[in-house]
């Protein structure tokens, strides 16, 4: 078992930089929320990441099959329903032949990270220490 963390420290405003490891992203929010636009908003990174992580284990199953597509697009889209997604669908368009398709998006399902954490979520806990 290992572990990761990921750090944020809110700039002001609905800005938030996030630091993963030697990367820093920017969060933030729409204007018509209050933020300044200025990043994507962390429901944003939620679908990136689920995208990603699809595309990726799709493409490494391949590769464990000896297969290597010419192209892998992964769209994702969430629908909202109060303060969470009701919904989430993926789209995969692919150079693979419908059954190819198939075989690879059932073992690309087993090893993505971020779809099996949402299928199956984990306990959440959450303290507070003093600054």
């Amino acid at each position: 078992m290992s572990t990761r963390t990921v750090d944020a420290r809110w700039l002001g405003g609905y800005q938030v930089a996030v630091s993963a490891g030697r990367f820093r992203l920017l969060v933030d929010e729409p204007e018509s929320v209050g933020g300044t636009d200025t990043g994507p908003q962390p429901t944003d990174y939620l679908l990136a990441s689920i995208a990603s992580c699809f595309a990726l284990a799709l493409v490494h199953s391949a590769r464990k099959r000896g297969e290597e597509p010419d192209a892998v697009r992964v769209s994702v889209t969430g629908t909202y329903d109060g303060p969470r997604y009701s919904e989430i669908a993926i789209e995969i368009v692919s150079s693979l032949s419908d059954e190819q398709a198939q075989r690879l998006i059932e073992a690309a399902e087993r090893v993505c990270y971020v779809s099996n954490t949402l299928r199956d979520p984990p306990r959440i806990t959450i303290r507070h220490a003093a600054a």
